[in-house]
């Protein structure tokens, strides 16, 4: 137990307003926590409490604890047990050396207020020197009833210190003993300067801040205190070297404390606290004046630097666009997105600082050659490589959108930052540049890669934990992005009419809550082995408050999901330690295409290629593309088209298998020696023919009119212009058996007209003429043999799967309605 004295309380009326303002910030509950007293001013650190608590050390005889997260013993036994070289459970049942305690008893003879000696001798000089003298043992000396207890000598010299002098010296004995240490190694010591600046006696879980400034003691507090709200751990260790610094520097707060030679911890915690400090007051009408603006302010996560803009209507512009847009914007990386934005701005910056006389501060005299001059240097840096052609275009673009959110703020008008910004100052759609054509190779993962990284998921839990590993299976299975899989609940999992899983979750890039996927039976029940893990591991939150994939930082109640950018990471240290991924590739050799086992590149192994490699595995099951849109959560056909295609090689590989049983209008093959097909004939057909319901036309006024004005109104059948393939076939057969429907439909209806049904009814001719087409393809592909008959229907499933998309199945309407004549119907 430490002693309790009177010291002088810390200042509240006669101090700075900042101060008081800290301490108006401190709530009872923390003090309390932390057993605070004015007079005392000693933290005190609870063993049970989950975020400044400590574990004892494993030894059962020993009284030290540790702060090691991962080991079991104090620094001491640790050591000795390295010298011993015993196993763990050995050492733990070894006894351990007596040892003195460093902890300040007071005298065991009743009344007396001075420190014992040791914890073995229980006793102040002073009753030590009498039992000595009487010869008894200490039992026998207790129970004398001549004892009279002495009162203490005052408080220790050293400002630091919480004990008691233990005699006539100024000093406890600890500290008397540190000073005779420190005159030995330096007879010229300063002894007034070592009183002020020596640390206190290390006590396990308790941290003095006697001899510390006001103002540092009370941000001292308000950190801890935020620490804890937080949900992040602070210990001891973290903070008394902090206030150890603070005093060899005499420094009036922590901004003044020299952290150069302090740990990476203690440095993130003055970092923590003075962020903090700094949101005291703070609203987004205050902050939006600076050049540096914390988002949390917001609502937002990050830090927006405006400082690289160095035109001062440049950057007061920026600042007002920027306050403008970040309420606009949704999902979880919002000030990344403006952030990149402000930076393009700040290239522009120094361009114009660059390149002008002026630097750029006389908005007046600006023009579209300034527009042009940034956009040649961009040009330039990506031939030195220091961007990328994607960044330029991105950049380009970021840019333009500022610019012109500027002016539709109004900006330019009379009395505004930007009045006289002339007009030519401006980017327009043609100053940015085209991304560079990657055919979206590699956002779609091969299924080679996906087996690969299946069969070494135990690897990823080995790695990184059981959360990352549930976390990627999810990624995998649902296709979600990987913020929306990380912020799932506990309660995510729900079932349809049928009894069948849903996953419940949120679309946080477009705001969207509460969505709903079906997910197979084997996810669903990864997701119960894990609601049964968290719930085990938080038994005192409730269900609702819990989430399903909470982190290891900062979270002692399981309310925080595991971040994105923690996944990413954890994600790629797992790539780059797996093995080679060999995958089919095409390669030039001699001239010829030929099919090589060659490594993946794994850097285009992402969480987010998951995505697409879920819609392309949907895409090739045959999943109709507005289906995929649900499953998508897609708002625009268009945004999920974007997310899976076929590829260029293998489309054109599955080209050249289904052409090889091409037919005109006549049943008649043609274009049998397709698989030999040169570059300019596979443009000229890609160019020269328009894709129709049931095959390909060329005629040219058709093909100018994307397939929607042919000349004999959709008689394909014919047609000289119109030519087919084994893909088709099934088109053909459901056609036909409309056809023949239709003419049944016709001769039972009575109550017609003979011209009219005349008009409507389907030749003889085209029937005939659609299943000779048909009896052709069929018979051809009987004549094939298993293993060609097994390419061609993969080649169909290819070419159908990417054609489904571009035009639909049935007859078109006409691109003008002819008043005479019956619409045609829509299959």
């Amino acid at each position: 137990m430490t002693l309790a004295r009177r010291r002088p309380p810390i200042p509240s009326a006669d101090v700075q307003d900042d101060v008081n303002g800290l301490w108006a910030m401190i709530d009872g509950e923390v003090l309390t926590l932390i057993g605070w007293h004015d007079q005392h001013r000693v933290l005190h650190f609870p063993q049970a409490h989950p975020l400044l608590g400590w574990k004892p050390c494993a030894v059962p005889t020993c009284a030290q604890d540790t702060y090691c997260r991962s080991g079991d013993l104090c620094l001491a036994c640790s050591r000795r047990r390295r010298r011993l070289g015993l196993p763990l459970a050995e050492f733990v049942a070894l006894p351990k050396p007596l040892q003195r305690s460093v902890a300040e008893q007071r005298c065991v003879v009743p009344g007396c207020r001075r420190p014992w000696r040791t914890s073995n001798i229980q006793l102040c000089a002073a009753h030590l020197l009498q039992r000595q003298q009487s010869g008894q043992s200490l039992p026998d000396f207790l129970a004398r009833t001549d004892l009279v207890g002495h009162e203490s000598f005052g408080p220790c010299e050293v400002a630091a210190c919480v004990r008691d002098r233990y005699g006539q010296v100024p000093y406890c004995q600890a500290h008397h003993q540190r000073l005779r240490n420190a005159q030995r190694a330096d007879p010229d010591l300063d002894v007034a300067r070592w009183r002020v600046t020596v640390p206190a006696v290390l006590m396990k879980g308790e941290v003095s801040l006697r001899g510390l400034r006001p103002r540092l003691v009370a941000e001292l507090i308000f950190g801890v205190q935020q620490r804890i709200r937080a949900g992040a751990r602070i210990a001891d260790t973290e903070v008394r070297p902090l206030c150890d610094a603070a005093r060899a520097v005499d420094a009036g707060s922590l901004s003044q404390v020299p952290t150069g030679r302090l740990t990476k911890r203690v440095r993130e915690f003055v970092s923590f606290v003075g962020k903090e400090i700094g949101r005291i007051g703070a609203t987004p009408d205050v902050e939006r004046h600076k050049d540096v603006w914390d988002l949390t302010v917001f609502g937002r996560s990050g830090i927006l630097r405006f400082t690289g803009i160095s035109q001062p209507w440049l950057r007061a512009a920026t600042k007002l666009w920027a306050a403008d847009d970040l309420p606009t914007r949704r999902g979880v990386a919002v000030g990344q997105v403006v952030a990149f934005r402000v930076r393009a701005v700040a290239d522009l910056s120094d361009s114009l600082r660059l390149q002008r006389d002026d630097q750029g501060l006389d908005l007046a005299a600006l023009s579209r050659q300034d527009i042009t001059a940034w956009s040649n240097r961009q040009a330039y840096l990506v031939s030195q490589g220091t961007i990328t052609h994607g960044t330029r275009a991105r950049r380009t673009a970021a840019v333009r959108g500022v610019l012109d959110s500027m002016r539709a703020l109004g900006l330019t008008r009379a009395r505004q930052v930007l009045h006289g910004l002339p007009d030519d100052f401006r980017l327009v759609v043609q100053d940015i540049p085209d991304l560079p054509d990657d055919s979206e190779a590699g956002r779609d993962l091969p299924a080679e890669v996906m087996q690969h990284l299946c069969r070494h998921l135990p690897m990823l839990e080995d790695l990184c934990g059981r959360e990352v590993r549930v976390a990627i299976e999810l990624l995998i299975d649902t296709g979600r992005r990987p913020e929306e899989i990380c912020r799932l609940n506990l309660d995510c999992l729900d079932r349809d009419g049928d009894g069948q899983p849903v996953l419940i979750y949120d679309n946080l890039k477009m705001n969207r809550l509460r969505r709903r996927l079906p997910i197979p039976a084997a996810t669903a029940a990864l997701i119960v082995a894990q609601q049964d893990r968290v719930r085990a591991a938080f038994p005192h939150t409730p269900d609702a408050e819990l989430k399903l994939l909470p982190t290891s930082q900062r979270n002692p109640d399981g309310r925080h999901p595991m971040r994105g950018g923690n996944l990413s990471g954890r994600h790629r240290r797992w790539i780059n330690h797996l093995p080679d991924i060999a995958v089919p590739t095409a390669v030039q050799i001699g001239g010829t295409t030929t099919t090589k086992m060659l490594p993946f590149d794994k850097e285009k192994i992402s969480p987010y290629a998951y995505r697409h490699t879920y819609a392309q595995r949907h895409a090739d099951a045959g999943v109709d593309v507005t289906v995929l849109r649900e499953l998508m959560n897609h708002r625009l056909l268009s945004t999920t088209q974007g997310y899976y295609h076929v590829g260029e090689q293998r489309r054109r590989q599955a080209v050249e298998r289904v052409t090889v049983m091409q037919f005109d209008r006549h049943g008649n093959r043609v274009w049998r020696r397709a698989q030999a097909m040169l570059d300019s004939e596979y443009a000229r057909k890609a160019v020269g023919e328009v894709a129709v319901p049931y095959g390909g036309c060329s005629e040219p006024s058709n093909v100018a009119a994307a397939g929607q004005d042919c000349p004999v109104r959709f008689r394909f059948a014919g047609c000289g212009h119109f030519s087919t393939d084994i893909s088709y076939l099934p088109d053909l057969e459901r056609y036909l058996a409309d056809l023949l429907r239709h003419r049944e439909r016709l001769t039972a209806t009575l109550d017609v007209d003979d011209w009219a049904r005349d008009e409507a009814m389907p030749s003889d001719q085209e029937i005939q003429r659609i299943l000779r087409l048909i009896t052709r393809m069929t018979a051809d592909l009987q004549d094939l043999t298993d293993e060609e008959r097994v390419q061609i229907t993969d080649a169909v499933t290819v070419v159908r799967q990417s054609r489904k998309r571009l035009v639909g199945l049935g007859l078109p309407r006409s691109r003008q309605p002819i008043p005479d004549v019956r619409p045609e119907r829509i299959a």
